[in-house]
């Protein structure tokens, strides 16, 4: 049978890129260490007849189920599985792979949802990676690091203006269960958008329903575009859990290497230590203080050191980290908690009363602090809320001691007045981030004392025409802000007469309705 010119040729072009691999392939012969398990549990496996295997080395087991090498002893190997492993039995073959664990990278995997291996998770298909990378990395060098001066925006005028972060600072989100957490996280990452800002979270030990509604409530606000989802659920195995941070910030790591700035969220580390409290006790290993093993310190240091601001001859890139730590009982003491908070640049602590009473975000001002400061902040923010944290704690103590005096004078009753109009003007909706001439609308007026003789229920009425004044009135001024001038104190005074003005404006009306 004849064949076409174009079946030969493609028939001849075959068989020389195969002869090429062949000429390439080394056939010598190889040796190949196959080990056996001895034991098997839930979450991890021992392993025998693996003498050369390396610390942290990725090992394929029967049915495609991976595990990670962390104890090397003399006679076996101790793995943490990444897999359920209720199809291994004793006796089955282990192979190495002769690779540390190692995760996808790339712009692919913006707006995907993956575990810590790498494997999506949401039906999009697979995953085209640019490269693939080790899932631990030594943290920049003091010298390739640049000071933390660039802010980062939150959209939460309570943050914002009295705890800022800057680009590749790490800033812990503390508190008790269901105080809010999550919620500040996710409103950071809504106020993302639009500023060339990659942002990655990572659950750890999440209930299944509330990565869920995480990722669906960042479908609905348009920020799954920019943002990567890491998950390790609460049901995977506690290696999967223990690897997942390191995973997200190696993702994040791509980007800041490429000059961007990232994000990275996780939540939360308590969670995490949990999970290698586990995987040290089942792997033998000798318990500390609460039972956790005495590297857990380390742990989260090698994690968090990963976050910095890289000088401009390395790209100028930033990652920045927001870890969440849960508190039992508001025990700031506790081992973990405690941990984090010598690690990390600041923290933002939450209240459980504040959230009782309905201040939301419950940010307790008193015990938050931003080790960097107002060197984040934008020159107009330090005019204006210069003395409002130290006010405001002051505020928060009077109003606590005012409860024991029936009598108090008039400078008193002004001072307690006009915080909690402070108060409520921190309130804000969860998935509303402000942006800076928002907020900058709103807090030069009240810096100045435009709401101070407004009804505390009428205020977050008054509040939404203000937002706007300085994008409506002043654009020249916005402009000026958002480029990092200082803003005068001619300027200030005009903004806050616009507002005086709107306010009162606004109050006539109320006032007839009513």
């Amino acid at each position: 049978m004849n064949q076409s010119p174009d079946v030969k040729s493609l028939i001849d072009t075959t068989f020389d890129q195969f002869r090429g691999v062949l000429s390439q392939h080394d056939f010598a012969p190889r040796l190949i260490e196959i080990g056996k398990i001895t034991y098997v549990g839930r979450s991890h496996a021992r392993i025998s007849g693996l003498p050369n295997v390396q610390s942290e080395e990725l090992l394929q087991f029967p049915h495609h189920i991976l595990g990670l090498a962390l104890n090397l002893d003399e006679d076996e190997v101790g793995v943490v599985l990444l897999d359920h492993g209720e199809q291994l039995t004793a006796g089955d073959e282990v192979r190495r792979t002769h690779r540390l664990l190692d995760v996808p990278v790339g712009e692919s995997l913006i707006g995907r949802v993956i575990d810590p291996v790498g494997r999506p998770l949401d039906g999009h298909g697979p995953i085209t990676a640019a490269e693939r990378r080790p899932y631990e990395r030594d943290p920049a060098a003091i010298i390739d690091r640049a000071p933390v001066t660039e802010p980062l925006q939150t959209g939460l005028k309570v943050i914002d203006a009295l705890i800022p972060i800057g680009r590749g600072q790490r800033e812990l989100i503390l508190g008790d269960r269901q105080t809010g957490k999550t919620a500040i996280a996710i409103d950071t990452i809504l106020n993302q958008k639009n500023k060339d800002v990659i942002c990655i979270y990572c659950a750890i030990g999440q209930r299944n329903t509330a990565v869920a509604k995480v990722i669906d409530d960042l479908r609905n606000q348009g920020a799954l575009e920019y943002t990567t989802v890491v998950v390790g659920e609460s049901d995977s195995p506690p290696g999967l859990q223990f690897v997942a941070p390191y995973a997200a910030t190696t993702l994040g790591e791509y980007f800041m290497d490429r000059g961007q700035d990232v994000l990275v969220i996780y939540d939360d580390l308590t969670s995490h230590a949990r999970s290698y409290r586990e995987l040290s006790l089942l792997l033998r290993r000798p318990p500390g203080r609460e039972a956790f093993p005495g590297d857990i310190f380390y742990l989260h240091s090698r994690l968090l050191e990963r976050s910095t601001h890289l000088a401009d001859r390395l790209g100028g890139g930033s990652l920045t980290a927001l870890p969440i730590a849960e508190t039992e009982a508001q025990n700031l003491s506790a081992y973990i908690p405690t941990n984090l908070i010598s690690i990390t640049d600041g923290q933002v602590y939450l209240s459980p009363q504040l959230f009782q009473k309905g201040i939301l975000p419950a940010v307790d001002v008193g015990r938050s602090v931003s080790r960097v400061g107002g060197k984040t902040q934008l020159p107009a923010y330090r005019a204006v809320a210069g003395d409002l944290r130290l006010s405001y704690s002051q505020f928060e103590e009077l109003e606590a001691f005012s409860r024991f005096s029936s009598r108090l004078d008039s400078e008193t009753l002004a001072t307690l007045e006009r915080g909690r109009r402070v108060r409520e003007i921190f309130k804000q909706t969860q998935y509303q981030p402000l942006s800076v001439t928002e907020q900058l609308s709103v807090l030069i007026g009240m810096a100045g004392g435009a709401f101070d003789k407004t009804d505390l229920s009428q205020i977050h009425q008054l509040e939404e025409p203000v937002q706007h004044i300085l994008d409506n009135d002043f654009p020249d001024l916005s402009e000026q802000i958002l480029a990092g001038k200082k803003i005068t104190a001619t300027e200030q005074k005009s903004v806050l007469n616009a507002v005086s003005e709107l306010i009162q404006q606004s109050q006539n009306p109320l006032s007839e309705t009513d």
